[in-house]
């Protein structure tokens, strides 16, 4: 229970060291390297990021069956599922080297029509970077797996909050001295490797982790790969989702396309970070209450409150972006990024629905129910990404945002929560009536916001778009403690007040 709850405290304090960062340097890169260099950089990242797909769904499978096992296993049947983990891991590195090749090989194919050669070479670059840190990575990651399984999210999150500290402030004066997106690449590089060694230093001094070679029956073999495919078809769908848009502009519009929408996708995965913090750290606890066989309605009552939860958190940021985005934007990245706000608001619009329903998800990984929700978002991810191509050709990057908004309305909006009701018989009409009154909240402080925000009629600049954060903060802090939350919620935060109070 400390790990988890400290897990999610750091999880919001990586969060919001990423934020904090990212609106001090992020600007600063972004005018250092210039909206083109910025765009290649994310097009390469973005098309050798589709190799992390590899991973086949191994990392959540470790996690799975090393939480069981701890409930009705063996440390020497633990150390053969590490074995097996870590072989696999090493043919998926090798499998890597060689997918990387062919990406390398047909480079100008892809990219040729829209970058000069002084971009194709520092592609080519970048490439090769990337491909030998993804083939590496794979067999050390199942050290990050394991630590996750034995709930051990205190090193985990403070490793990530370091690197997120220590990558600018390495980062920051080779940009001043000239150097380019190449050296951005090597820096995290070094630092990945670096968290990695860390991850594997501290499973063999701290949790004695072994690994034995021994035999495995096909049914149980089977039973993974099975489980495993269905990961892995969930990280194909992220992929195309949150990665493609990069890709297709990057084949259609050019490195300033890419560009914008990368700093929209900057703002979408700290939107679901934000979600993240507390439903990450759920999957060993849901695994092994459902091991434990509890009842459906103890799951239901699990996910409505997370959600509940979730939902004053990403509902907040939302209904800020809505309402001081555009403004953000400006002064923080420039009115050549000011295109990525729409794009923006559809996107976080179309992911509020699977953002609450994230322990839906763990529910789901826990019971080996995934397959349907994976063949259902696969489908609707591919769909998505074929009508990207015509639709980035008209609207540039809104037009890759409307295709990703409308897969994720209808395969995780309508088709999942009916599964979620006529499968798994949780209590979904109990989740949204729970939920409805937190909207109701969201849109009355829509309307404060706007009134606001047109009899001040403030002029743009860092001073004025702080005054009008905090009011509107203010506004929904009143609103929804007084009029949305219920008295868990209300005692939660009563308990962080008085907290804070003390450490003042």
């Amino acid at each position: 229970m400390n790990q988890r709850r400290w897990g999610a405290i750091l999880s919001y304090i990586n969060i919001i060291a990423n934020m904090v960062i990212g609106l001090v340097y992020t600007p600063i890169m972004l005018r250092l390297l210039g909206q083109s260099e910025y765009g290649l950089y994310s097009l390469i990242g973005s098309v050798v990021g589709y190799l992390s797909v590899l991973d086949m769904g191994l990392g959540n499978t470790i996690v799975r069956y090393t939480a069981k096992n701890r409930v009705d296993g063996t440390p020497q049947r633990e150390a053969e599922l590490n074995g097996l983990f870590f072989s696999v891991y090493s043919l998926i590195g090798l499998f890597c080297i060689a997918i990387g090749a062919v990406l390398y090989i047909n480079i100008d194919n892809l990219f040729g029509a829209t970058l000069n050669l002084e971009e194709m070479h520092r592609a080519r670059i970048m490439m090769i970077l990337l491909i030998c840190n993804f083939a590496f990575s794979f067999p050390l990651s199942i050290f990050a797996s394991i630590l996750n399984a034995y709930e051990k999210f205190i090193f985990l999150r403070v490793s990530n909050i370091l690197r997120v500290i220590i990558n600018p402030l390495l980062v920051l004066p080779f940009l001043y001295w000239g150097y380019g997106s190449v050296m951005m690449v090597v820096v995290s590089t070094l630092l990945n490797f670096t968290c990695l060694l860390a991850n594997a230093f501290y499973c063999f001094y701290y949790l004695h982790v072994r690994f034995l070679w021994g035999h495995f029956e096909t049914v149980f073999l089977k039973e993974i790969a099975v489980y495993s495919f269905f990961i892995f078809l969930n990280a194909i769908m992220d992929k195309i989702y949150w990665g493609s848009g990069q890709f297709v502009l990057g084949i259609v519009s050019g490195t300033k396309q890419v560009a914008v929408y990368a700093i929209a996708m900057q703002f979408m995965m700290m939107y679901m970070n934000f979600s993240t913090a507390i439903s990450g750290v759920m999957l060993p606890k849901v695994t092994m209450m459902v091991a434990n066989k509890v009842q459906v309605s103890e799951l239901s009552q699990l996910m409505t409150r997370i959600g509940r939860l979730q939902y004053l958190v990403v509902g907040y940021i939302f209904v800020m972006f809505f309402l001081v985005g555009r403004q953000f934007i400006n002064l923080w990245a420039g009115a050549n990024y000011i295109e990525a706000y729409p794009i923006v608001v559809l996107l976080m619009i179309a992911l509020m629905i699977p953002l609450l329903q994230n322990v839906g998800i763990a529910i789901l990984q826990a019971m080996n129910l995934n397959r349907y929700r994976m063949t259902v978002y696969s489908i609707c991810a591919f769909i998505a990404l074929l009508a990207s191509f015509p639709l980035a050709r008209y609207w540039n990057g809104l037009g890759c945002a409307v295709a990703t908004a409308g897969a994720l309305i209808i395969s995780t909006g309508f088709i999942m929560n009916c599964y979620y009701a006529k499968k798994i018989h949780l209590d979904i009409k109990f989740f949204w009536k729970n939920i409805l009154p937190l909207m109701k909240g969201s849109v009355l402080l829509l309307f404060v916001g706007f009134g606001i925000e047109y009899f001040l009629q403030l002029s743009l600049n860092w001073r004025n778009f702080l005054i009008l954060c905090v009011v509107d903060t203010f506004f929904y802090i009143f609103i929804m403690y007084k009029f949305c939350m219920n008295e868990y919620e209300k005692g939660l935060c009563k308990r962080v007040g008085r907290k804070i109070l003390r450490i003042a």
